[in-house]
């Protein structure tokens, strides 16, 4: 720490609890002194040369000389391989026992001394020095790992290590969890170690709150998901490939995952982006269904102060016909330093007040941190102590429970890696639901703990329960906020079982998706943290995670009201829809920026709320087949060259194309386009793509293309279910798929197949397996 280290934290979180920081920090400092040594002396340590190998199902093991290799093919096509021994479980990322092996994948001799596993989408290739290629059925090579180099404390220890991989010089890559720089990552280093980046970000910051080793690369070989299942710190370093011109030689792509620690496992998933998708969530888990509510307009604010201040916003929104299903209630709705506690004065009757609005339409959401102040007399805190004979809390090395300062001041953090401390701290919240409130959002949970220097995190050497194995914070730094979703998901089941939680949080790893979603966080305000915005939503559904989006605005100055609106209609297009306000930052209400922007953002909220239905679909879509609300233009033509270089348009369902202007001055924009016929649904113009077409962006509405054929359920202007049909070209068949809403509790889901063809002018539409039923109004367009 040097002097400059002192006097921001000191003037970030004032002088008295400043001083507190430094002296948490230098506390953590010296605990991670005592209990992690310096490693020392390293042997450096590679597979040698191949010695044997033994089948077994869905592959083997090819033993080399100083190491081993285990290779399995799932059921479904997955394959997992883990190096000295390496096995799919114990895993986070897994929500259960691993998938069945094939008995169809059997391991066989290879030329050169080597050994393959020929599977039906995958054929993996054992080099004789302990290189791995994966092969499509035709032998094109997808992704070739060099073999892997280890560095082993001479003294003894977790082993570090690096796994290097090849892919074509055409690749792309996307992925790695929430990255601002998306959704296609550049040449670079992306760190693996979730973080608060401390008030707000932009497009150049790395890592942020939700980093996951998830990498989905696409080439003209084909489409795969590379999953290093290790949740220490890491960092992956990714290089594009280089096409050679003429008689020139191709460069490969490649990526460097560097671990701390931990094994060295992969699973690997193949096929179109819609069969990644669905192999990915297969594996990890089904992504939960939100609430039908939760998908309507959502308004956040720090700062509301009192409940007559909730009622003037919700009173604001209904007097200028604007929609509003969910209001967020932020740190200030409780008494800061009681946890799970409502600050009676300025909200007297919080249940009245919860149970009026919910009558109004409107549901509350409230905040909830992980970081408990250590204070005797708090219930959490006395509750949380008597947990079990060692209690709930993070420990230090020492066995003394580790504290940390956050804004309540010195807090401790329940191990959500203890099953005995998610199921207390998932009772608790029976009080959020007995005050009115419909929905949890968790912040903070990297988790959070503010230091003069070094991370703003937990000492690396806290000690965690990981399920019962044992281990410290470098190994579960990654999941607390996973393990926390958890928690607070399985209470919130417990408590209403008649009714699907809604939660989403700010922090998580691989198979977040199983308890809910996520969103930005706090983006800095201004062009470049609207653009990071739809980076985030892309490249955290390109990892399973479907249902996510920003806070409009940003979090911190005042937007221009060209850009809160620009802000706005980005936003009313991706899944998580929410508008947020600062103490610091203005009200931001719509109607705080004038009557044009008010009058746009009432448009394109109706406009949302016409739409419904389909977001409906699309969740549902989402939970049974693992495919994003919001995808890259490429989805669903991955060779594509031009539309894996798209990064300003995406597509919403397979129907919509949404073309959201991301810089000031805007009256006109260029669009990529898919193939086939698309229908701008404002002017009705046709555009024939592929190709790139220029369309109108005025201030008062975002572009949207319709595909030709496609078919939207829609509400019509009785509220009732409707379908929007564009109409198909000529010669070409079309259609579409509606679930129905079946409410908020867990009826399973009906999923109806239209189809659309023209014949003689006439657009006839027809459902599948109904004998051609289609038992609601349909309006045709584009004709």
């Amino acid at each position: 720490m040097n002097g400059r280290d002192l006097v921001r934290s000191v003037k970030s979180v004032g002088s008295r609890q400043g001083l507190r920081t430094v002296r948490s920090a230098w506390r953590r400092s010296r605990a991670d002194a005592r209990a992690l040594p310096s490693r020392g002396p390293e042997r450096a340590r590679v597979p040698g040369p191949v010695v044997g190998a033994e089948p077994g199902p869905g592959g083997g093991v090819v033993r080399f000389a100083r190491s081993e290799l285990s290779v399995r093919v799932a059921v479904g096509g997955a394959v997992f391989w883990g190096w000295d021994g390496a096995e799919p479980l114990p895993s986070y990322a897994l929500p259960g026992p691993a998938p069945d092996a094939d008995p169809r994948a059997v391991l066989e001799p290879d030329k050169d001394g080597g050994w393959q596993v020929v599977s039906e989408r995958l054929t993996v290739a054992v080099s004789r020095h302990g290189a791995v290629e994966l092969r499509t059925p035709g032998g094109v090579v997808l992704r070739r790992e060099q073999p892997p180099r280890w560095w082993e404390p001479v003294a003894g220890g977790s082993a570090r290590w690096v796994q290097r991989s090849e892919v074509p010089a055409d690749a792309r890559f996307f992925g790695l969890g929430g990255r601002a720089a998306g959704p296609r990552l550049r040449d670079g280093v992306y760190g693996l170690w979730n973080t608060d980046p401390g008030g707000r970000f932009g497009p150049g910051d790395d890592p942020l709150y939700l980093t996951m080793p998830v990498q989905l690369v696409v080439s003209d070989a084909g489409t795969h998901l590379a999953f290093h299942d290790n949740s220490w710190a890491g960092r992956v370093t990714l290089r594009e490939g280089e096409e050679g011109a003429g008689s020139g030689h191709d460069r490969p792509g490649m990526s460097e995952v560097r671990m701390d620690g931990g094994p060295l496992r992969c699973w690997v998933v193949a096929g179109t982006p819609a069969r990644v998708l669905q192999g990915w969530t297969a594996l990890t888990g089904a992504p939960a269904l939100p609430p039908s509510w939760a998908l309507g307009p959502q308004h956040a604010r720090w700062g509301f102060g009192s409940g007559r201040e909730v009622r003037r916003i919700v009173s604001g929104y209904r007097e200028r016909g604007l929609p509003l299903s969910v209001l967020h209630l932020d740190v200030d709705h409780y008494d800061a330093h009681r946890v799970f506690t409502v600050d009676r004065e300025r909200f007297p009757d919080l249940p009245g007040l919860a149970e009026a609005l919910r009558g109004d339409g409107v549901r509350l959401v409230s905040i909830v941190d992980p970081a408990v102040p250590a204070a005797p007399g708090n219930a959490v805190f006395d509750a949380g102590t008597a947990v079990g004979a060692s209690g709930a809390f993070v420990r230090d090395a020492r066995g003394g429970i580790v504290r940390g300062e956050v804004w309540p001041g010195e807090c401790v953090y329940p191990d959500f890696t203890d099953p005995r401390v998610r199921e207390w701290w998932g009772g608790l919240y029976a009080e959020r639901l007995a005050q009115g409130f419909s929905g949890v959002w968790h912040d903070m949970n990297e988790p959070v703990s503010f230091a003069a220097f070094g991370d703003t995190t937990l000492p690396r050497s806290a000690r965690h329960s990981l399920e019962g194995r044992g281990g410290d914070h470098r190994e579960a730094h990654n999941v607390y906020g996973l393990a926390m979703a958890r928690a607070g998901y399985e209470g919130l089941c417990r408590l209403r079982p008649d009714e699907r939680p809604f939660l989403f949080s700010r922090s998580g790893w691989a198979g977040m998706q199983r308890y809910g979603g996520t969103w930005s966080g706090d983006v800095s305000t201004g062009w470049p943290g609207l653009r990071a915005s739809l980076a985030l939503v892309l490249g955290l559904g390109l990892c399973g995670v479907p249902y996510s989006g920003p806070d409009v605005g940003g979090f911190d100055g005042s937007p221009s009201p060209e850009m809160y609106l620009r802000w706005f209609q980005l936003g009313a297009y991706l899944p998580l829809f929410r508008t947020h306000a600062a103490i610091d930052a203005g009200r931001r209400e719509p109607w705080e920026f004038g009557p044009r922007v008010l009058d746009a953002a009432r448009e394109v909220l109706l406009e949302r709320e016409r739409l419904r239905p389909y977001w409906v679909t699309l969740a549902q879509l989402a939970r049974l087949t693992g495919a994003p609300y919001v995808r890259p233009l490429w989805w669903g033509a991955p060779g594509d060259r031009a539309l894996r270089e798209c990064e300003d348009a995406f597509l919403l369902g397979d129907a919509l194309l949404v073309a959201p202007v991301l810089g000031p001055g805007v009256a006109e924009r260029a669009v990529r386009l898919p193939a086939g016929r698309w229908y701008d649904t404002v002017s009705g113009a046709v555009h024939e793509g592929p190709g790139q077409v220029v369309v109108e962006a005025p201030l008062s509405r975002v572009p949207v293309l319709a595909r030709a054929g496609s078919v939207i359920p829609v509400r019509g202007a009785d509220g009732g279910l409707e379908l929007e049909v564009w109409a198909p070209a000529e010669g070409r068949s079309g259609g579409g798929w509606v679930v129905r809403d079946t409410g908020d509790g867990w009826e399973p889901a009906v999923v109806e197949r239209y189809t659309t063809r023209l014949v003689g002018g006439r657009v006839v539409v027809e459902r599948d397996g109904e004998e051609g039923l289609v038992d609601c109004p349909v309006r045709v367009r584009g004709l």
